[in-house]
């Protein structure tokens, strides 16, 4: 019985150890992406036009396949999203995750080649940077539409950041509190019962108090407002659903920590820099910082002799696992 409640645990908070959790989450934020993107563009004011999200969605699908094709070719492999129905369904929500992400997150007024060019470099990430994990298995450093969005804002100077209030522009009364809760419940629910990343959001949040106050006292300004960011639906979204990506932070909950708390910590610096957009450059330095460190641990341990092991391989009976990415490895 206690082997059994162990094992059962394990996979409560390290659902990676479960491919079919894996994909049952990544259809869960997929679904919460699409709600929101239709809601937001209907009711709540969403001031990007329709043919941004579609743009940006039929974008990343393409791009998607068309890397899928390259690398298949290069590792003598199948397709990703042929074979079967399913296949190709589950071949999806990495696309649309990113798609609509950058969509909602990029106003860039009537053009849409810098969201196309967001997109792209999205999707190219995950194949161009990359960290050694064992076994000759890397996976992705950045969070893809995290550094597909900052990397968009520092290059194209006329698009910003959707503005924070068009979450809520269009609703009023109690739905002024409700949308922020329903945001923040779904994505608790995610963390808590799919991916495990609640110490890193817990991290984050309490490091970003801890900064704000901070900065409230060098700058002799009240304390609330450095924290006013807190009170925003944007700033959810932001905790819940871009520094949590279970395939680019630490899996142990003390390293989450570390990283939550550093994310906040560059923030703070960026902030007293006077830097914009700093939520976005803050997660792509860490990112970057991790991903540097993986390469030094690597080439260390392989220095030292040691073989650095990987998790067991997903059993063929479970074909939709496939379209799951393959993630960190390194406890």
């Amino acid at each position: 019985m206690k082997a059994k409640a162990a094992f059962n645990t394990t996979l409560l908070f390290y659902p990676r150890n479960n491919p079919r959790l894996r994909l049952f989450a990544l259809w869960y934020f997929t679904t919460l992406m699409i709600v929101w993107n239709v809601v937001g563009h209907t009711v709540l004011g969403f001031e990007q036009s329709w043919a941004t999200p579609l743009t940006a969605v039929a974008t990343a699908i393409v791009v998607s396949m068309l890397l899928d094709w390259v690398d298949a070719r290069a590792k003598n492999r199948e397709l990703r999203f042929t074979g079967s129905l399913g296949d190709f369904l589950n071949f999806l929500p990495a696309c649309l995750i990113p798609g609509l992400a950058c969509g909602m997150l990029l106003y860039a007024n009537e053009r849409l080649w810098p969201v196309i060019f967001a997109v792209v470099l999205s999707m190219g990430s995950k194949l161009i940077f990359r960290a050694p994990v064992g076994n000759g298995h890397t996976q992705h450093v950045f969070n893809p539409s995290n550094l597909g969005v900052a990397a968009t804002l520092v290059l194209f100077p006329d698009v910003g950041f959707a503005p924070p209030y068009h979450f809520t522009e269009n609703i009023t009364g109690l739905w002024d509190w409700g949308v922020p809760m329903i945001v923040l419940i779904s994505g608790i629910i995610i963390h808590g019962l799919f991916t495990g990343r609640l110490p890193l959001v817990g991290a984050w949040v309490g490091a970003f108090m801890l900064q704000g106050v901070v900065r409230a006292n060098l700058s002799g300004t009240p304390f609330f407002v450095p924290l006013m960011p807190m009170t925003s639906a944007a700033f959810i979204v932001f905790t819940l659903y871009m520094i949590p990506d279970p395939a680019t932070t630490p899996l142990k909950p003390a390293r989450q920590a570390l990283f939550g708390f550093s994310v906040a910590m560059v923030y703070g610096i960026l902030q007293i820099l006077h830097l914009v957009f700093g939520l976005f450059f803050a997660l792509v330095v860490v990112c970057a910082i991790r991903g540097m460190s993986l390469h030094v641990w690597f080439l260390w341990r392989r220095f030292q002799g040691v073989v650095v092991g990987a998790e067991p391989p997903v059993p063929a009976a479970m074909p939709l696992a496939a379209c799951v990415e393959t993630t960190e490895k390194v406890p």
